[in-house]
């Protein structure tokens, strides 16, 4: 079929259908999100291949090795670290630093992660910090909960300032041929009244939470958490060169997923570890939920809901006068788009269209920056919403307490009012300044 259809079609119906039924399933957790999702991706490409819109075939190619790799290279790098006793002797650090303070913890780890999210990918920030955070809650006794959200929250956040620190913003910046430095000028002052939004905003939420204050651990001696300084140096090493690579691999064209699997060979080659020991580590739950949430939406994408959503948000572009309206349409819209489904194939979706309303003498910037806010904020309303949202959500389930689960009706009452709220501040910017975020 046309993958650009200009009214519902049966196809976009049954890709519509198996989605929804999905969603309800990981949603009300009647099963385990990773069968739901496994569950789902199958039954798409079914009716896809019933509906003659998926083959098995482009459900393979819709799931994103660069980020699977990604996750399984960064996974494996944690793995290695925990029995080092990093962990522990940073999570001492940390409490000490906090000096008894749980609202100062909490904004120490995030502003720590959001920064690193500026220049590196959030998953992988995500991916260090979380089990750290677990291991600073289980030696302060209290719930990780307040302190996961908020980094994965806040890095989210953080990460839509920069040209590099999300995904779509690399498309974005190709695209629309922005530069590091009018990304950061042009995102930065929003993104900064939404990060103090957030971060204000999840203060509240978590009141009760981060009532009581921490004592014990002040007096503990964290050079004694260490238990195998020398690995722990060499992974540490590994590590290093991994985030180094971060900062220059597009120049080199290389992918973050393959960075992180140059570290994953220089960590082995010095370490030697027991592998099967190793791969028992990884979630392979979160792996596999990730390959079946890629199948579900490459599922819709090929049904061509994706273009129908962006050829109608473009037609209210025809009109110079509508910009601003046009551009309010691409945030609000991204964002609660990207809050079911993953961002990036709505903004490779969204680039060729925009880019074709240039052509027509439409001013596109401010749909540029529109899109990059979306797609960046949007993630923050659900769960599943990011990557380092699920990361996050599954840190919390390895500890196996119950009370540490963050369930998705949690997550809708914290991260929700979140993702309402800093769209309500990036819109009212956008109006207020948007002569700065047209063209020239």
């Amino acid at each position: 079929m046309d993958p650009i259809s200009s009214s519902f079609t049966p196809a976009m119906g049954m890709a519509s259908f198996i989605l929804i039924a999905a969603y309800v399933l990981i949603f009300t957790e009647v099963i385990h999100r990773t069968l739901a999702g496994i569950i789902g991706a199958v039954a798409m490409i079914l009716v896809g291949l019933v509906g003659d819109f998926y083959t098995q075939e482009a459900a393979i190619a819709a799931i994103d090795a660069n980020t699977m790799f990604l996750l399984m290279g960064m996974m494996i790098l944690v793995s290695l670290l925990r029995p080092t006793g990093g962990f522990e002797y940073l999570a001492i650090r940390m409490a000490k630093l906090s000096r008894g303070s749980p609202t100062r913890l909490l904004i120490y780890l995030s502003t720590v992660v959001t920064l690193i999210s500026l220049f590196l990918d959030n998953v992988t920030t995500v991916l260090v910090f979380a089990p750290l955070t677990v291991v600073i809650a289980r030696m302060l006794g209290t719930t990780p909960v307040p302190y996961l959200m908020a980094e994965a929250l806040l890095s989210d956040t953080g990460g839509v300032a920069t040209l590099v620190g999300d995904p779509p913003n690399v498309m974005i910046g190709s695209a629309a041929q922005i530069d590091f430095n009018q990304f950061l000028f042009h995102m930065g002052p929003i993104i900064l009244s939404a990060w103090l939004t957030t971060l204000a905003l999840l203060l509240f939420l978590f009141r009760k939470a981060l009532a009581q204050p921490f004592s014990g651990v002040l007096d503990l001696d964290e050079s004694k958490a260490l238990k195998d300084p020398k690995a722990l140096r060499r992974i540490s090493f590994a590590i290093g060169v991994v985030i180094l690579l971060f900062f220059v691999h597009h120049r080199f064209e290389l992918f973050p997923g393959y960075v992180a699997w140059i570290g994953v060979a220089l960590a082995l080659a010095l370490t030697r570890p027991d592998p099967e020991a190793v791969l028992k580590q990884l979630d392979w739950s979160v792996l596999a939920f990730f390959a079946a949430l890629f199948i579900i939406v490459g599922g819709v994408e090929s049904a061509g809901l994706l273009d129908l959503l962006g050829t109608k948000l473009a037609s209210i572009a025809q009109d110079p006068d509508q910009i601003l309206l046009t551009a309010l349409a691409f945030l609000w819209v991204s964002a609660l788009l990207s809050a079911a489904l993953d961002n990036i194939p709505f903004t490779v979706t969204m680039i060729p269209i925009i880019a074709h309303l240039e052509t027509q003498g439409v001013d596109v910037m401010p749909l540029w920056w529109a899109l990059a806010l979306g797609v960046g904020l949007g993630g923050n309303g659900t769960h599943i919403g990011s990557t380092a949202n699920v990361v996050c959500v599954a840190e919390a389930e390895r500890t196996g307490v119950p009370e540490y689960r963050i369930t998705p009706l949690t997550w809708l009452k914290k991260g929700t009012p979140v993702m309402l709220a800093t769209l309500l501040v990036a819109s009212l910017l956008l109006v207020l300044f948007f002569p700065y975020y047209q063209g020239d």
